[in-house]
């Protein structure tokens, strides 16, 4: 019988280099291999998704949610790179919750994480069957039903994200420069075709008492905020990738401001340009918003052939999302709050197992909410970001903690903007939270989110936190920062202080 120790309310199992053998990443990633991995993931946001903010707070009170997001994930994204530099391990998300609020503040994160990531996939996933279909209806006559495509998407990206994260990242980093080409050609095209004008952003009606910039009132900006973080949503998982990563300690934070810098340029162009040659009336609850705006001012045969190119930006982030939800279920799988078998590599390296489970799932939440009678995308699409906003909120919470709790720990790289800054992404973050509680038309996400939450906890009390493993997240915490980087130090580093024949106590 496997030896167990007791500690902060859970109980770690012995699992020895074995264990953690079959559970193997490689290093693969450069700088640039993550910078293409973070946009990848993003991108889709450019293409589908954000307008539904249009609907509920018309353009101007786009603009502002767009500003208010952009300030939070700078502050998010500079907290991050730092907890990440000293942290070197692919947990994310979960791994700073775990060290600053114990395991179950790791729980609680990384699952909402993982709603995150699984739905955001799956609301790529929905999308990109739309554009599919408009695209093969167009060029070729003939059209298959949405979960048709979808599971043909998903087993597509199953395999490629199986097939080894070398082909992952190099995948990521060309389909992120060709969907930034893509948009730069229709940014082009907006501007040269004499479609765009700038009346056309207001072209919602305003409600009573209300003006043509902010046709819904101040307060609607709030209910907008969701749908602004479409333009960035994901480029929070590069930590997931820190023991693939060559340098984790200084790419990471450079791949991910980099990588939002980007991001926040082509946001502001699509915001401004998309609704401009099309009208904002028009994009509001549409499914493929580039294509319609491909279609304002080209015949629809070439922009069904544009959107053939533009949904590989869709692609890439199926492709760069999937990698996150991988990572992140395998992280919390190996240290033992999900199910063991599902941090599995096998010969590739790969999280397959933790991949083909988390598509199972999302497939099965788009059959649910679509054949539920309700429209798939904008429900799911909320259940994930719902889940991102409670991620990040606790993310901020958890550096704020860590710099008072482990003031020794190695910090190779510093946010620049501290501990206020990590506030004011944390304020923005509970106001989207509270946008969603104070909305009826996010209650299905909220009720859905609940209810996952509900079980799983239930399942962790009962189950889960008797089977912990000393993976590396949680040497990280226990040890206080000192044990940091598991292929420097060896993967099972603190075993022999925990199970050996010393009595030290693990700390909490």
């Amino acid at each position: 019988m496997a030896e167990t120790r007791s500690s902060g309310g859970v109980t770690y199992t012995a699992a020895g280099a074995d264990y953690f053998a079959k559970r193997s990443l490689k290093r693969t990633a450069g700088v640039w291999g993550l910078w293409g991995l973070g946009v990848a993931a993003v991108v889709s946001g450019d293409f589908s998704g954000w307008n539904f903010g249009l609907d509920f707070a018309g353009w101007g009170g786009m603009l502002i949610a767009f500003v208010l997001v952009t300030i939070m994930y700078f502050g998010m994204l500079f907290s991050i790179g730092e907890m990440a530099a000293a942290m070197p391990h692919t947990g994310g998300a979960y791994s700073f919750a775990r060290s600053a609020m114990g395991p179950w503040g790791g729980f609680v994160t990384g699952l909402a994480e993982t709603i995150e990531y699984v739905a955001t996939t799956a609301v790529i996933v929905y999308f990109s069957a739309s554009y599919l279909d408009s695209i093969t209806g167009a060029l070729f006559g003939f059209n298959l039903p949405g979960w048709v495509w979808w599971v043909i998407l998903y087993a597509i990206f199953i395999v490629l994200n199986s097939a080894g994260a070398e082909i992952s990242f190099r995948f990521a980093l060309v389909v992120a420069v060709i969907s930034i080409a893509i948009l730069a050609v229709f940014f082009v095209m907006a501007l040269a075709s004499g479609q765009f004008s700038f009346d056309k952003l207001f072209d919602i009606a305003p409600a009573e008492g209300q003006t043509e910039f902010l046709p819904f009132g101040v307060g609607a900006i709030l209910f907008a905020l969701p749908f602004a973080m479409w333009f960035f949503l994901g480029i929070e998982e590069l930590p997931l990738a820190a023991e693939e990563a060559h340098n984790p300690a200084k790419d990471i934070p450079r791949a991910g401001i980099t990588g939002l810098i980007t991001l926040t340029v082509l946001g502001l162009l699509v915001l401004v340009l998309n609704p401009g040659v099309t009208g904002s009336e028009a994009l509001r609850t549409a499914g493929e918003p580039l294509l319609d705006g491909f279609r304002a001012f080209l015949p629809d045969g070439v922009a069904a052939l544009l959107a053939a190119f533009a949904l590989i930006g869709l692609l890439a982030s199926l492709q760069g999302i999937m990698f996150a939800y991988g990572r992140n279920m395998y992280s919390l799988s190996r240290a033992g709050y999900y199910p063991k078998f599902l941090s599995l590599t096998g010969k590739r390296q790969t999280p397959w197992v933790a991949l083909l489970v988390g598509a199972v799932i999302g497939f099965a939440a788009l059959l649910l909410v679509e054949f539920g009678g309700e429209i798939a995308g904008p429900i799911v699409l909320n259940i994930a970001v719902w889940g991102a906003v409670l991620a990040y909120a606790l993310q901020m919470v958890s550096f704020i903690i860590l710099r008072r709790k482990f003031p020794n720990a190695k910090r190779p790289y510093l946010s620049p903007v501290g501990v206020p800054g990590a506030v004011v992404a944390g304020v923005i973050a509970v106001l989207i939270f509270i946008g969603f509680l104070l909305n009826p038309a996010f209650l299905p996400a909220i009720i859905a989110i609940a209810v996952v939450y509900v079980v799983m906890l239930v399942l962790f009390a009962i189950f889960g936190r008797t089977k912990l493993v000393l993976s590396p997240e949680e040497e990280y915490a226990l040890s206080g920062g000192m044990h940091g980087d598991p292929q420097q130090e060896g993967y099972d580093a603190m075993e022999g202080e925990v199970f050996g024949d010393r009595k030290d106590t693990p700390r909490n």
